[in-house]
């Protein structure tokens, strides 16, 4: 009788622990628009910066243009280079993000 009582009291504790598993708050539905709008601000402040980043470049590559230093502005084309290619990185993630909220919100994930 104890052994019965004592299994079921077990069995009962191990049903309510995986029930609060699942009560977490990444299975809330609106969790997921959440951290899609984090993501494109994220993007968003990461392409300000980079265009910053970009006017810093060329403002110094017309520096080492002016002074004739040619290996300087090899340097700073890569530099550009590089910088436009994150840029764009940017620009299509924020895409992927705004495209996934609007998909998110027509099927009602809020």
């Amino acid at each position: 009788m104890k052994r019965t009582l004592l299994g079921i009291v077990l069995m009962g504790f191990m049903g309510a622990g995986s029930l609060m598993a699942q009560d977490r708050d990444d299975w809330r539905n609106d969790r997921d628009l959440r951290h899609d709008y984090a993501d494109r601000r994220a993007d968003y402040r990461d392409m300000n910066r980079d265009r910053a980043k970009i006017a810093q470049d060329r403002r110094e590559l017309r520096e080492e243009l002016r002074e004739g230093d040619r290996t300087g502005a090899a340097r700073e084309r890569a530099e550009l280079r590089n910088e436009y290619r994150d840029l764009n990185r940017d620009k299509v993630d924020a895409h992927r993000d705004s495209r996934d909220i609007r998909h998110d919100r027509r099927w009602d994930w809020r």
